[in-house]
C-alpha cells in the first residue's frame, strides 16, 4: 500500500489474528510500533490481545497489556480487559484473571463472567468456583442466558452431579430457554447445504450416512477412539455418547464435501457454535488421511486443518495446570470482594442495588462460615 494509516494497520493485524495467524499478528504490530513508527491506538491493543489469546500467548499478552497503559497512556476498555482475562483464564491462571477483573475501572459485563465460567468448566476448576462464575454471569443482564446455564450443566456432568444437571435443564425449561441449536453450512456450486445434528433431510442422506461409515472405519482402523468428555450428557451410556458425536452436524457437511468436492479443492465449512474436541480430532484425522485441506470457521476462529493438523495448535481445546481451587476460602474471598465491589458500583450509578447485593455469594456457603472467612481474610492485597 502506498499510505498506511492506523486503520489499515489496526485491520491487517486483525485479520491475521481472527485467521489464526497469530505469530505474524504479533510481528505485525511490533514492525508497525518499531519499525514504521507508528502510535497504536485502543483498537489497535484489542487486536494484538486478540491474536495472543487466539494463540495462548500469555506472557505477550501480558506484556502488550503493560505497555498500552504505561508506555501509551491508553485506559483499558472493556474489550482490553475482556482478551487478558480469557487469555489468562484459559491457560489456567483463573485466579490472576480474577484479579484482573477486581483491578477494572468499569463494571464487569456477562462476556467476561461467562469467558472464566468456560474456564472452570474446562479445566475441572470445581463444582464451587463454577457455581460463583455462573450467579457473577446471571447477574449481569444479557440475552445468552441459555450459554451460561450450558456451561454450568457441562461443570455438573463433568463432576457427576446428574441431578444438578437435571435441575440445571428444568430451570432452562422453566425460563422458556433453550440451547442453540447447532448447524454446519457447506457451500458447494453455488448451494448452501445446512446440516444440523442427526440431520436425515438431505437429499442425498443416503450417501452421506455411507461415507460417513467409511470415514468411522478409516479413523478406528488409524486407532482413533473417541473423546466423551463433550458429548450429551447422559449418566454412563458411553455407547449413547458415542454415537452422539457421530451425528454432530460438521461430520455432515464434511461427509458432503468429500462426496462433492472438487480433487484438491479445500472443504469450507462454517459452524454456528465452537468445535467441541471429538470433532477437532476426527477433522485432522480426515485432514491426513483423506489428504484433504478443510477450513472451518467456528463461532470462535477460523480453523485450517491441513496434513492431521490445525492452525489453532490446539489450544482452545487443551486443559492447562490449575491453580488449586479446592479451598473454598478462596472462592469466598473473590466472591466478597466482587459482592462489595457491584454493589458499590450499583451505588456510584445511582442504581437500584437489591438487584446486586447479596446475589454474588453461592447458596451453599453458610452465613457463619462466610462472617468467619471475612473476619480472618486480609483483603489488603485485591
Amino acid at each position: 500500500m502506498p499510505e498506511r494509516d492506523i486503520t489499515s494497520w489496526n485491520v491487517a493485524i486483525l485479520t491475521l489474528a481472527n485467521h489464526g495467524c497469530v505469530r505474524e499478528s504479533v510481528e505485525l504490530f511490533d514492525r508497525m510500533t518499531r519499525v514504521e513508527n507508528v502510535v497504536p491506538n485502543a483498537i489497535t491493543f484489542v487486536a494484538v490481545l486478540s491474536a495472543c489469546n487466539h494463540g495462548g500467548m500469555v506472557e505477550e499478552g501480558r506484556r502488550y497489556f503493560q505497555m498500552m497503559v504505561s508506555e501509551y497512556r491508553i485506559k483499558p476498555r472493556i474489550e482490553h480487559y475482556g482478551c487478558m482475562v480469557d487469555i489468562l483464564a484459559r491457560a489456567g491462571f483463573i485466579e490472576e484473571a480474577l484479579d484482573v477483573v477486581s483491578g477494572m475501572n468499569c463494571r464487569p459485563d456477562a462476556i467476561i463472567w461467562r469467558s472464566l465460567l468456560d474456564a472452570c468448566s474446562r479445566q475441572n476448576a470445581g463444582v464451587e468456583l463454577s457455581e460463583a462464575m455462573a450467579k457473577l454471569a446471571l447477574d449481569v443482564p444479557d440475552d445468552a442466558v441459555s450459554g451460561v446455564y450450558v456451561l454450568l450443566s457441562r461443570v455438573y456432568a463433568f463432576a457427576q452431579k446428574w441431578n444438578d444437571v437435571g435441575m440445571v435443564r428444568r430451570l432452562m425449561s422453566d425460563e422458556g430457554l433453550k440451547k442453540e441449536p447447532g448447524f454446519s453450512s457447506i457451500e458447494m456450486d453455488g448451494l448452501v447445504h445446512q446440516f444440523v445434528a442427526g440431520d436425515t433431510s438431505h437429499p442425498r442422506s443416503e450417501e452421506i450416512y455411507a461415507k460417513l461409515d467409511e470415514i468411522q472405519q478409516r479413523l478406528a482402523s488409524s486407532g482413533y477412539k473417541p473423546d466423551l468428555s463433550e458429548a450429551r450428557m447422559v449418566a454412563g451410556m458411553d455407547h449413547t455418547k458415542g454415537a452422539a458425536l457421530r451425528l454432530h452436524s460438521e461430520r455432515l457437511a464434511i461427509s458432503f464435501g468429500l462426496l462433492k468436492a472438487t480433487p484438491g479443492a479445500p472443504i469450507r465449512i462454517l459452524k454456528n457454535l465452537r468445535v467441541c474436541k471429538d470433532c477437532h480430532t476426527i477433522t485432522k484425522l480426515i485432514s491426513e488421511l483423506y489428504g484433504v485441506e478443510i477450513i472451518v470457521r467456528d463461532r470462535i476462529r477460523f480453523h485450517h486443518f491441513k496434513d492431521g493438523a490445525c492452525s489453532c495448535k490446539d489450544y482452545w481445546l487443551s486443559r492447562s495446570k490449575l491453580a488449586d481451587w479446592s479451598d473454598k476460602q478462596d472462592v469466598i474471598r473473590y466472591m466478597f470482594y466482587f459482592s462489595v465491589f457491584n454493589f458499590t458500583q450499583t451505588l456510584l450509578r445511582d442504581e437500584p442495588a437489591g438487584n446486586y447485593k447479596g446475589d454474588f455469594l453461592p447458596d451453599n456457603i453458610l452465613l457463619e462460615g462466610f462472617l468467619c472467612a471475612i473476619k480472618m481474610a486480609d483483603y489488603s492485597s485485591i
